[in-house]
């Protein structure tokens, strides 16, 4: 029995969110969806199903081998400084020459936005240079946590050059006539949630007052003595704030100009051609393996590492993108069991959504829900959207439609909110470890922050499907949060007495 393009064809995508939704585990949830949709597909006969499963795996791991390239050579790069002390010197240097409680708040949050080529690279570094700046200025270890984590996630999902742009584009599937990178970049002024969230931490930190959780909490702990807090300091090497910023600055540059290389820029190509037409997985990987020779004759000559230092650094940052790699792997496979080539998911959900107008206007608003409480119940953003971005290009089609970006957009936001606020999401694990602050705290203080920059998000969405304009649902995302910002001054005025 053929149960190709049929209602069937759903059920590897629901089987993989329902338990991930019920076990909290996203590895075996993702593989057992696989093997359903491989069940499907060779008409339950197990040993082909296996044998599809793993022809398909193969398939999209040899495609993508780029990307897996790419998150391990900027893991080493990650790891490298860390080693070299580099982080430390900020740290030091920060704690001399910032001079307010504002002043303080305000660096670590551009500490954040300035290491976005990932997150983890960034909750660690953040949370371990700034600490001593914050302490000092009785900023209470939950409020740095929460700038840590909006900072992360956030601003990693609008920058071009990061591990999670490169981790966006490669979910497309495989058939794909659109470039990922493109596409991306095209999402990043409908990101609604990340976009909001910095907003509003910038308002946060200017009018340095704080509301609910978060504030009961600074009241109770702004006044305890953080300097007897147990500090761990970072062991490295003799780095200095130059060697945490240039090997970010070359990385930028040398991606940037890669993409230009490999879109024709040397046969005559415009800037805009060669954007157009790069190989941003190529790019980002020829970007980050110059960026780790520059890096090499940065730390090695100035003996900042030794050479058995710099080494141990390859199976350091190798170990900590496997869990990263592994994800894709597995949404990658999902992604191809579910394509046309396979069970043809989009054919079915294109003709489901094509024959109902309303449908199709609400996609939006139902794919951020539905990232939101993925992501929320995995801690994973990129098991998230590499489950549901085939499934949205499958509904509009092959092509860089509004509704389309619209609604990948919809799942990134929803994908960055649920990771944000799920106590099991590892970048808010790790925001709580750079903080040193208690892990449900962080959890408890942020998640009213998140849900109401969510609610904005959500009617964003909204408004945006019925109208057929991002940047209409981007207008009243910003209106609302402007009104909110208005209230809660007023608010605060009248509780000081003001």
């Amino acid at each position: 029995m053929d149960l190709t393009a049929t209602f069937w064809t759903l059920l590897p995508p629901v089987i993989a969110i329902a338990l991930a939704l019920i076990t909290k585990e996203v590895y075996s949830s993702l593989l057992i969806g696989i093997l359903a949709g491989a069940l499907l597909y060779t008409g339950f006969n197990p040993l082909h199903a296996v044998e599809t499963t793993f022809e398909v795996m193969g398939g999209k791991l040899g495609d993508n081998i780029n990307i897996c390239i790419f998150l391990v050579l900027l893991g080493i790069l990650v790891s490298l400084v860390t080693k070299s002390g580099a982080s430390r010197a900020y740290g030091d240097w920060a704690v001399k020459s910032i001079r307010s409680r504002r002043g303080a708040s305000f660096a670590t949050s551009f500490l954040g936005m300035f290491i976005f080529v990932d997150d983890y690279f960034n909750c660690l570094t953040v949370g371990t240079v700034m600490r001593p700046v914050t302490d000092k200025y009785r900023i209470t270890r939950a409020k740095l946590a929460y700038i840590i984590d909006a900072t992360a996630a956030p601003v990693c999902i609008i920058a071009p050059i990061s591990s999670w742009a490169a981790a966006v584009g490669s979910s497309l599937p495989e058939d794909s006539a659109m470039d990922g990178f493109s596409l991306f970049l095209q999402t990043i002024p409908m990101n609604l949630y990340a976009l909001l969230t910095l907003a509003f931490l910038l308002w946060l930190m200017a009018a340095d007052f704080d509301f609910g959780p978060m504030r009961r909490y600074e009241e109770t702990h702004r006044e305890d003595d953080l300097s007897e807090l147990h500090e761990n300091h970072v062991v490295g090497g003799a780095g200095k704030v130059s060697d945490l910023i240039l090997p970010i600055v070359v990385l930028i540059v040398l991606c940037v100009s890669a993409m230009l290389y490999t879109g024709g820029i040397l046969e005559g190509a415009s800037i805009v051609e060669a954007f157009a037409n790069c190989s941003s997985s190529d790019s980002l990987v020829l970007g980050s393996f110059f960026t780790l020779i520059f890096t090499f004759l940065l730390y090695i000559p100035r003996k900042i590492l030794t050479f058995g230092q710099f080494c141990e650094a390859f199976t350091e940052g190798f170990k900590a993108m496997v869990p990263a790699i592994m994800i894709l792997t597995l949404a990658w496979t999902l992604s191809g069991v579910c394509s046309e080539d396979y069970l043809n998911i989009g054919g079915y959900v294109s003709s489901v959504v094509n024959g109902n107008s309303m449908v199709a206007m609400l996609m939006p608003a139902i794919f951020f829900l539905i990232a939101l409480g993925l992501a929320f119940a995995t801690g994973t953003s990129w098991g998230t959207f590499g489950i549901l971005i085939p499934i949205a290009v499958a509904v509009f089609g092959d092509a860089p439609s509004t509704m389309l970006v619209m609604t990948v957009a919809a799942c990134l936001s929803g994908a960055v909110c649920g990771d944000h606020i799920s106590p099991i999401s590892d970048t808010t694990i790790l925001a709580s470890a750079g903080a040193q602050c208690n892990h449900i705290d962080h959890v408890s203080t942020q998640m009213p922050y998140a849900l109401m920059i969510a609610s904005f998000s959500f009617t964003g969405f909204l408004v945006g499907g019925i109208t057929g304009n991002g940047f209409v649902g981007l207008v009243v995302g910003a209106i609302l949060l402007l009104a909110a910002t208005i209230v809660l001054s007023a608010k605060n005025k009248k509780r000081m007495g003001l």
